[in-house]
């Protein structure tokens, strides 16, 4: 029985690399189709728009900006990551971003039959082990993005767009309210406050110290923390965890059945 044909994307400044890996690909593993190439993190954007890969080839260090940045850009990924890199010391935030694997340069054939193996097995079995796709598909609360939170702060009453919020973090008296684009506000409302505020509009506390906002996770590095899209760590206390993943399956389209061990 023949396997299926798997769609990759190859997203590398490096042109050799797009040859050397296409080259190994077609030789050693034909059922991995390369669909396109590209040579920078834009350009991978618009290919994985324009030809939906199952899985990409994507290098850390570009000139416009780096794989991880680029990942952040998306509303959705539909599909596995095998990180390439030169550089060792990525390993372990592309571990937190549930790469499906992460090769060094110059790429080992057998390292990249094992990628290709796992990567297989996991778009043989998506809906349970694809936790980074998961965590980003639509949510239901997509009207409650465009809501504003009116919030007393040191710099008087500000507007915050729900969407803006990353999370907020307690701190006895006061909250600290964490933007995109690396902003923080401070406001005069208990962690407690915010949380009835927020509790049907996308948001949960999934520790006494933190209120997390669905549409900014990104992956479940363990099952007892969170990798939200600033790239913080924030633990899920155990008592939470069922009540977590509860709130999550509504939040999404698609429930998540497990965490990552």
């Amino acid at each position: 029985m023949s396997l299926k044909r798997i769609r990759s994307l190859i997203i590398d400044d490096d042109p050799f690399i797009h040859n050397l890996l296409r080259d190994k690909l077609q030789q050693h593993i034909p059922q991995v189709e390369v669909v396109a190439t590209a040579n920078s993190g834009e350009e991978g954007l618009q290919a994985i728009e324009h030809f939906k890969p199952e899985v990409i080839f994507l290098d850390v260090e570009m000139p416009d900006m780096t794989g991880f940045e680029m990942l952040q850009k998306l509303n959705a990924i539909p599909f596995q990551i095998i990180f390439i890199t030169s550089y060792r010391h990525y390993a372990i935030k592309a571990i937190r971003f549930n790469a499906l694997d992460y090769l060094t340069k110059p790429i080992d054939l057998g390292e990249l039959k094992n990628a290709i193996k796992r990567c297989r097995a996991k778009l043989g079995n998506a809906s349970e082990n694809n936790p980074l796709k998961q965590a980003l598909i639509n949510l239901k609360t997509k009207n409650a993005a465009d809501q504003t939170l009116i919030l007393h702060t040191q710099e008087g009453s500000l507007h915050i767009q729900l969407s803006q919020i990353i999370r907020i973090e307690g701190e006895r008296n006061y909250s600290r309210i964490y933007l995109v684009n690396q902003k923080k506000k401070i406001a005069s409302k208990t962690l407690k406050d915010l949380e009835e505020i927020l509790d049907d509009k996308g948001f949960f506390r999934c520790h006494k110290s933190h209120l997390i906002n669905a549409r900014h996770i990104l992956a479940y590095p363990t099952r007892y923390s969170l990798m939200l899209s600033d790239q913080t760590l924030i633990p899920v206390a155990r008592r939470k965890r069922e009540a977590f993943r509860d709130w999550h399956d509504r939040m999404v389209d698609n429930p998540v059945k497990t965490l990552t061990q």
